[in-house]
């Protein structure tokens, strides 16, 4: 068994089909039961396994990881161990859970403290998000905004194709699916008005993107090419990174975003690894003009990850919006760690990376409301009859992702935020 597990293993937990969590996947995430510890865990079809309590019973012994990496409220203790011992606690996961160990499946299934239903543990933020930065590397999304707000003509900027266009977000108000956020309030100018406001928003938005973690620390002035940077990276996380447009709109030049992003982003629980997402690598898109020697990359770092988004009115059933693909993204993950670095900027374990918002070429794959309403000109119509340009009060945002081909499906569950009125 190598970095992945292979695709005729089962388990002996069950696995519904069409499950984001076959035994193939083992995401890494932290959760609680009642008002128990927060410990490192995975999961299984619907059953999150605690691995600090597996690990006391005995069962990782072997694997050079003490039981009390397991025991932290963030996987950082774990993922500084590196990747090999992540690896290799993924293959022992999968020989403890496959399904012809009946050893362990009767040892596990007495014991009171090591197998929970997802239904009743509580999820929560997988990391202590150290810095992060958030990019802007959808061709389409750029060309889309760059048409609305823009020349349509020059959509792009002129370094838009020469390098991953960035910018260091909050890390603090970053939370995890399940989280209610607040409207936030800022100054907006009106279309009409030579003075701007202070109010609500009143075009919040949903981005959305996927996020890849950092697992190795780096010394200041050094920097990580493209071809040593999934060495760093340990996996994925879906994103949605909420935004302010009025708010942005006002205030965004000279320096970008600043308030329109900091008052919340949401992520997924589950950490689905690299190894794990083997299987769905893809080309990217052809880069044209060619980019500059350190940017320049070998092998396939665009990943087949479908994402869909939902926005369910209270009361309501969810309504799809939206139906991407991770593939679509222009730059690739190595060569925006590769740019994050090549001026000597450090990084460390738990830093995370966004990918901006992931938009396709078709309508219906735009990644936010900004681009599916076009600007508020062609807005969405929900079941209750109402519309939406932007995101109402009481609206919940559903956010899932998931990998999948004949006899393989790998997914990261779902990130979901409800909003609430404005404090």
């Amino acid at each position: 068994m190598g970095r992945m597990i292979e695709t005729s293993l089962k388990s002996w937990l069950p696995v519904e089909p069409g499950s984001d969590f076959p035994i193939q996947n083992i995401p890494f995430g932290i959760f609680r039961k009642g008002v128990g510890s927060p410990h490192a865990a995975t999961r299984i079809g619907n059953t999150v396994i605690d691995l600090f309590a597996l690990a006391e019973h005995g069962f990782l012994d072997g694997l050079g990881i003490n039981p009390g990496s397991f025991n932290f409220k963030y996987l950082n203790p774990l993922f500084e161990l590196g990747k090999q011992s992540c690896r290799s606690l993924r293959k022992q996961l999968a020989l403890i859970f496959e399904e012809q160990n009946t050893r362990a499946c009767d040892r596990i299934s007495s014991a009171t403290d090591i197998l929970y239903s997802a239904s009743v543990v509580q999820m929560l933020l997988p990391l202590k998000v150290g810095d992060y930065t958030d990019f802007y590397s959808s061709l389409e999304h750029a060309t889309n905004v760059g048409i609305m707000f823009r020349d349509p003509a020059n959509a792009l900027l002129p370094n838009w194709k020469q390098l991953p266009v960035g910018y260091h977000g909050r890390s603090s108000s970053i939370v995890v699916s399940g989280t209610a956020i607040h409207r936030p309030k800022g100054q907006i100018k009106p279309l009409n008005s030579e003075v701007p406001v202070f109010s609500p928003t009143r075009e919040l938005d949903f981005e959305l993107e996927i996020a890849f973690i950092t697992s190795k620390n780096t010394a200041l002035g050094s920097s990580v090419s493209t071809d040593d940077a999934e060495d760093h990276i340990i996996g994925l996380l879906l994103f949605n990174d909420l935004s302010a447009r009025d708010i942005q709109r006002w205030e965004y030049v000279p320096l970008g975003p600043f308030l329109s992003k900091s008052f919340g982003s949401v992520v997924s629980p589950w950490v689905v690894t690299l190894d794990a997402l083997e299987p769905f690598r893809v080309k990217g898109p052809v880069q044209e003009p060619e980019v500059l020697p350190y940017l320049k990359f070998s092998g396939d770092h665009n990943f087949d990850i479908q994402l869909d988004v939902f926005i369910q009115a209270e009361g309501q059933p969810e309504t799809p919006v939206c139906h991407s693909n991770y593939k679509f993204m222009y730059w690739n993950m190595a060569q925006q760690l590769a740019h994050q670095t090549v001026n000597g900027c450090n990084i460390k374990v738990g830093d995370l990376y966004a990918s901006g918002t992931i938009s396709g070429p078709a309508s219906d794959s735009f990644g936010s409301m900004l681009e599916i309403a076009w600007k508020g000109t062609k807005p969405v119509k929900m079941p209750d009859g109402t519309e939406r340009s932007f995101i109402n009060d009481l609206d919940t945002i559903i956010m899932r992702g998931y990998c999948e081909k004949p006899g393989l499906r790998i997914g990261f569950g779902e990130v979901a935020t409800k909003i609430l009125p404005a404090l």
